[in-house]
């Protein structure tokens, strides 16, 4: 998590850098447009309009900076021409936003911080090469000191709702260290001791004054981004009904404070199959559990009738 992945732009970031869509914003008018003849048919391409007071987590981002303003200008076009993950990245978090927003709220942690998990992972159980796991890329050690059980047998990083305690429980602290939730953000990227030091070795105390790496630098940028285009899809030219967002398939929780052998087995005493045990408890990483501990474990099970058996 805080250690940094310089490769997470190949997994999270990058996986979400490009996310979105051709842009719905007014086209110019004939006379601020070039006269010359379109290379590919109608096929047009338009600068998009910065929309002023972007914040993160109510702290205003200074556009009136020149630099500022052309490294948040660049975010709205990058994420602005993925069509197709852009779409995804709608489905998910119908899906999956109403799992994370009521546990940031449980902990104080301001809710544009469910943006940070779509850049870190997609929304996705994503694996970094460094080793940073689930939807919150947490890395091994910062999920042990925070009391996740990550073992062959059982990995909770890939325990969405748990993930998410230990992120707002990370913030928190970055927060209180920092002083700000933007630093805080930039904290879970670069680390908060990284951040902590290029501030003092710089003299300034706010991110947006901060000579940063390329990925950290564009860290935040990328989050506003999303929010922007996350939060008014009609404007960036999205367009798509209820029905077409994923949503979530009611489950029931199943207490275990056994040994489970075979949980292919165990799946089909509920009328399933182990393809959709472990889709609904990615944490389980094996067939079996060994439990010696007899520590109690919560697995979910769907309810009856949303998945449709083969005979």
């Amino acid at each position: 998590m805080h250690q940094i992945k310089n490769i997470l732009a190949i997994v999270g970031l990058v996986t979400v850098s490009g996310l979105f869509i051709y842009a719905a914003q007014e086209s110019p008018s004939d006379n601020e447009v070039t006269k010359e003849k379109p290379l590919v048919n109608d096929y047009n391409v338009y600068a998009l309009e910065v929309p002023e007071g972007l914040n993160f987590a109510g702290e205003v981002m200074p556009l009136e900076n020149p630099d500022i303003y052309e490294r948040m200008d660049r975010e709205l076009l990058v994420n602005t021409y993925w069509q197709s993950n852009g779409l995804l990245m709608f489905k998910r978090a119908a899906k999956y936003f109403p799992i994370i927003e009521p546990i940031l709220k449980k902990n104080g942690i301001p809710e544009d911080f469910k943006y940070l998990s779509v850049i870190e992972s997609g929304l996705t159980n994503a694996v970094s090469p460094a080793g940073a796991r689930g939807f919150w890329q947490i890395m091994k050690a910062t999920g042990r000191e925070e009391g996740l059980e990550i073992n062959d047998n059982v990995d909770e990083r890939y325990h969405l709702e748990m993930a998410t305690e230990v992120a707002c429980q990370y913030l928190k602290d970055a927060k209180e260290q920092l002083g700000s939730w933007t630093l805080a953000a930039a904290a879970y990227n670069a680390g908060k001791a990284g951040i902590s030091r290029r501030l003092k070795e710089q003299n300034v105390n706010d991110y947006y004054d901060l000579l940063l790496n390329e990925e950290t630098g564009r860290y935040m940028f990328r989050i506003v981004a999303l929010k922007e285009i996350l939060a008014h899809p009609q404007k960036y030219g999205f367009n798509f009904r209820d029905k077409d967002l994923y949503a979530n398939v009611p489950t029931f929780k199943v207490e275990v404070d056994t040994a489970v052998t075979d949980f292919t087995r165990f799946a089909e005493e509920f009328g399933i199959n182990y393809k959709i045990l472990k889709l609904h408890n990615p944490w389980l990483r094996e067939p079996h559990l060994n439990n010696k501990s007899r520590k109690k474990y919560l697995i979910e099970i769907p309810e009856k009738g949303h998945y449709t058996a083969r005979p």
